[in-house]
């Protein structure tokens, strides 16, 4: 991370497809190709991990901290893997273009698996398949009984599972993953396609010198495979339900703070266990990814705890976690640590100091630095220091055209003014930001793609404080796409990243 360089953030979901959501596929590719066209360096992605149609589509509510988001799966890929024929891909809904309807596409993909399952039956599993299976034992196994039980006992809560099997007697588990072996091994297969598609993905991007920024998300799901395999690293009760869960105070976002509700961790037992899951879960990550964003960073040296059953994230406080021997054992088995700390909002001393302590980058984002007439303002970019990444918007704020348009006060947008020395519009604010963020002195400069094409509030990925209508927005093929390349390149070669 020593060198200057600039990267696009845009989400797999959000790439261009037939097939009513991105994937891994050929639009993936020519993304790339873009980027690299472009002078760029870095794609920065939102977390693979599978979702949860009831948690509002969100990759940061996840069933499992180490399976990928198998509705990812190119169907173009399948059929060049001879898993499908061209005319299985029919009849497909019309799906709409600039937007991702999760329940048709779930619908529709459900059935090209099961088909694409049956044909791989049909001959002797692959050694790579074998391979696979082996090398990813200590999550995979897990998971496809995890998936097939939720299934088989009509998606309740783990927790609503009979005794036996919530509690993971052995001879219960037997019992009925003999029961469900079908479910199980499709389970495993379609894992091992999104990883055999993600690779060769990955391959793709390091033949174009393109580096993967992956983001991690702090917390998992409570109804995940991860709680109900190991309850002991959790807050849970006697039922093996959260005592306290996880959210924000009030902040920028919300008035009432950000209740997320995922389970807290056990801080104590995780240390009395080495943070070997911890471990594993980063190594999994490092795997997938040449870097790796963790959300809500402030959260590893002190979270916020709401009592379970509260309505909102007002009535919490703030607990301690053992920050120091954390990251010293994670340093320990990963020596070259490549995480950058999601730090935005209110950061106490303590935890820039852990960021200081252990070499940790932050981040700046530009829409907020003009929020209050403050020369020494840290998101302004003459009081960056280099060891951070500057975003112009992020996943969770507006597009900068949006953010111009329907947010910005009349102050804000004259302190902008006189920041860059002259009034602009709607129709050149987001290319003034990016080129802002690439002339600082910040090593890392990321734009959201949305910027690059100086899209609307309409391209929003996502309203923290609103659980749904998120995660929606694709990218539609344009045919200007060729000038914007030419302009990031123009911009990125006068700023010195590439």
């Amino acid at each position: 991370m020593n060198k200057r360089k600039s990267g696009i953030l845009l989400h797999i979901t959000s790439l261009p497809s037939r097939y009513g959501i991105g994937d891994l596929g050929p639009q993936a590719r020519k993304f790339v190709d873009f980027l690299a066209k472009s002078g760029q360096k870095i794609w920065q992605i939102l977390p693979l991990n599978e979702i949860v149609l009831t948690s509002g589509n969100s990759p940061y509510h996840s069933l499992s901290a180490f399976a990928g988001n198998s509705y990812l799966i190119s169907p173009d890929l399948l059929v060049s893997e001879k898993l499908l024929r061209k005319d299985d891909l029919e009849p497909k809904p019309e799906f709409t273009a600039d937007k991702v309807d999760y329940a048709a596409v779930y619908d529709y993909k459900n059935r090209l698996f099961v088909r694409a399952f049956d044909n791989f039956k049909k001959k002797a599993p692959p050694a790579k398949y074998e391979r696979f299976c082996a090398d990813n034992s200590g999550w995979l196994d897990d998971f496809a009984l995890f998936k097939a039980l939720r299934a088989h006992f009509g998606y309740k809560t783990w927790s609503q599972w009979p005794p036996e099997i919530r509690d993971r007697d052995k001879n219960a588990l037997k019992k009925v993953s003999d029961q469900l072996t079908g479910l199980i091994q499709r389970e495993k297969f379609l894992q091992y396609i999104f990883f055999m598609q993600w690779s060769a993905l990955r391959a793709y991007c390091r033949k174009k010198k393109i580096q993967i920024f992956g983001d991690l998300p702090i917390y998992v799901e409570y109804d995940s495979v991860d709680v109900w395999v190991n309850p002991e690293i959790f807050r849970l009760n006697e039922n093996k339900l959260p005592v306290v869960v996880s959210g924000v105070p009030p902040d920028y976002f919300s008035q009432t703070g950000q209740l997320w509700g995922h389970p807290l961790y056990d801080w104590e037992a995780l240390k009395e266990h080495g943070f070997s899951w911890w471990i594993r879960r980063l190594e999994q990550n490092l795997k997938r990814y040449d870097m790796v964003r963790i959300d809500h960073f402030r959260g590893l040296v002190g979270y916020w705890e709401v009592k379970a059953g509260e309505e909102t994230a007002m009535n919490g406080r703030w607990v301690k976690a053992p920050a120091e021997e954390f990251f010293a054992v994670l340093l320990k088995n990963f020596p070259k640590l490549p995480i950058v700390a999601e730090d935005l909002g209110v950061i106490t001393p303590d935890v820039t100091r852990i960021m200081h302590d252990f070499n940790i980058p932050g981040m700046r984002v530009l829409l907020f630095a003009f929020g209050e007439d403050n020369p020494w303002h840290p998101y302004l970019p003459e009081n960056f220091i280099s060891n951070c990444l500057v975003y112009t918007g992020t996943h969770d704020t507006d597009t900068a055209r949006g953010w111009f348009e329907n947010g910005a006060s009349a102050e804000e947008k004259a302190r902008l003014f006189k920041h860059l020395g002259r009034k602009v519009g709607a129709e050149e604010v987001s290319w003034e930001l990016i080129e802002l963020a690439e002339r600082s002195k910040a090593r890392i400069a990321i734009i959201p793609m949305q910027d690059v094409l100086n899209l609307g509030e309409e391209a929003r990925m996502n309203h923290p404080s609103e659980p749904k209508g998120n995660w929606l927005w694709r990218m539609i093929p344009d045919r200007s796409m060729g000038a914007f390349s030419r302009r990031l390149l123009k911009v990125s070669k006068k700023s010195g990243r590439c």
